[in-house]
């Protein structure tokens, strides 16, 4: 997949950061909008982005293939994501076993991110809400960047049988309460 950054990459590799700066302002949309798509909190989400653009800058003069510029900031990001995602998790099932302590819940869970507001009313988006966090990650990657099975397994590490499945279900879940919903 060409992204049409090789110049740029190449001006970034040898310390330009006028040219990551343009390379950045090329991709932050759709980083964004992928990872408030699996996180579900806009503050998260440009979290997320943010430490996967300082990894980056730093690291790019590692990168092989300059134009692999996308893909390669789409990986760095789904990592930021999935480490997100475990500290959810991970404050989660710290807040239910205190919880078994004490009667004082309110205060434990005022830590923990919630659902964002529906995302401005957009019906589509409302509904990616109820995908699990897999499903989520391999539909938005299809459909944010077009991405195929075997490329979302490139970079999720998930195997490409089991994102298709993650896409198939995904999709029908959709299509389900899309339908319900008219």
């Amino acid at each position: 997949m060409k992204s049409g950054f090789s110049e740029l990459v190449a001006k970034a590799k040898k310390g330009d950061s006028q040219a990551f700066a343009e390379l950045y302002s090329a991709v932050y949309k759709e980083l964004y909008y992928y990872a408030l798509c699996n996180l579900n909190n806009s503050d998260d989400a440009a979290d997320a982005v943010s430490d996967a653009v300082l990894d980056a800058f730093s690291s790019i003069k590692s990168l092989r293939n300059e134009d692999a510029f996308k893909g390669w900031m789409v990986r760095i990001l789904t990592a930021k994501i999935k480490r997100k995602q475990a500290e959810y998790i991970s404050r989660r099932e710290y807040v239910t076993s205190m919880t078994a302590d004490s009667d004082d819940d309110d205060d434990k869970l005022m830590d923990i991110p919630e659902h964002e507001s529906k995302y401005e009313g957009i019906e589509l988006l409302d509904h990616i809400e109820s995908l699990t966090h897999n499903e989520k990650m391999c539909f938005s990657l299809n459909a944010i960047y077009g991405y195929t099975g075997d490329e979302i397994a490139k970079i999720t590490g998930i195997n490409s049988a089991t994102v298709r499945t993650y896409l198939s279900r995904g999709k029908a879940k959709l299509r389900k309460l899309l339908a319900e919903s008219m």
